[in-house]
């Protein structure tokens, strides 16, 4: 099977049922693992480059309010690949092609390869698509492993912090404007020991004011925009040092969204292991490798 990720998440999930030797495309964005850097791209970004987080969101907002997406395909590169399946997602028109231009530039193709599209909205629907991708894939066993296995990683955050006191969290998934994070992100929070004073599970992620935030009354913000790692994250979150100082948290973190929180994937796992041992580090030990919370008490202090 030859197969072409329009997700990075898709990428992610393949990876992890053990098909690397048949993914022959992925987009511009896929970063993991890092075998998938020697993988065609069939898309590019079609946003300027250099734009600041404001000019970032107004760019998108304008692109899908006229309906046109904010990636472009490589139609002749994905013609040249002859795919069997191409894996995408209708969720987020930010977050790869869109849909219908996948679907309708498949049906161009001289052999017409099937179209699967991934659209998780909580945690357990992430584990869903997992089995959805192992079932189109031939990989049902792996699936159903790899399932099981996140399952027992998720029992084991919940067990540990069933019994703890629930701090108040506020997850930023962007800072201008503030975007409160959704889909499965308040999910993780909750699973993590904490309670989201501002997102709802399974809901869109949604712009909010500086005073909802403040309303909120957070003890531990999240700094996790979209996309971004978490040197970056941070140094978002130095720009908007004064908002966030003024809400009042006893501890404000940067976290590598890109990898733990944005994309629903096998490693959201790592997310909620992560954010777990920032709201009980006692109860929860550091997460083994990968990308550490960064704690920014100090840095928004000093601005």
């Amino acid at each position: 099977m030859r197969i072409v990720s329009l997700v990075p998440s898709a990428t992610e999930i393949c990876f992890a049922l053990g098909l690397d030797e048949e993914i022959v495309g992925v987009t511009h964005e896929c970063d993991w693992p890092p075998e998938v850097e020697e993988l065609p791209r069939v898309t590019r970004d079609v946003l300027a480059p250099g734009l600041g987080p404001a000019e970032i969101d107004a760019a998108v907002r304008e692109r899908t309010l006229e309906g046109k997406a904010i990636y472009e395909l490589d139609e002749e590169e994905l013609h040249h690949l002859e795919p069997d399946l191409i894996i995408t997602q209708a969720i987020c028109a930010v977050c790869a092609v869109a849909y219908e231009d996948v679907v309708a530039l498949a049906q161009t193709m001289e052999r017409p390869p099937d179209v699967i599209s991934l659209d998780p909205s909580t945690l357990g629907e992430v584990l869903g698509d997992v089995r959805t991708v192992a079932e189109a894939t031939g990989r049902r066993d792996q699936g159903a492993e790899l399932v099981e296995e996140a399952a027992e990683r998720i029992d084991r955050v919940r067990v540990a912090v069933a019994d703890a006191p629930r701090p108040r969290v506020a997850a930023l998934e962007w800072l201008d404007p503030v975007y409160a994070a959704g889909h499965w992100t308040p999910q993780i929070v909750e699973y993590a020991g904490g309670e989201d004073v501002l997102g709802l599970p399974g809901e869109h992620s949604r712009v909010v004011s500086w005073e909802e935030v403040a309303a909120g009354r957070p003890e531990v913000i999240v700094v996790m925009p979209c996309g971004y790692e978490e040197h970056r994250a941070a140094r978002e979150a130095e720009l908007f040092a004064h908002r966030l100082a003024a809400l009042g948290a006893d501890r404000v973190v940067a976290v590598d969204a890109a990898a733990h929180f944005s994309r629903p994937g096998p490693r959201l796992i790592d997310g909620l292991e992560e954010l777990a041992h920032v709201l009980h580090p006692v109860l929860v030990d550091e997460p083994e490798g990968g990308a550490r919370a960064i704690d920014l008490e100090e840095r928004l202090a000093g601005r």
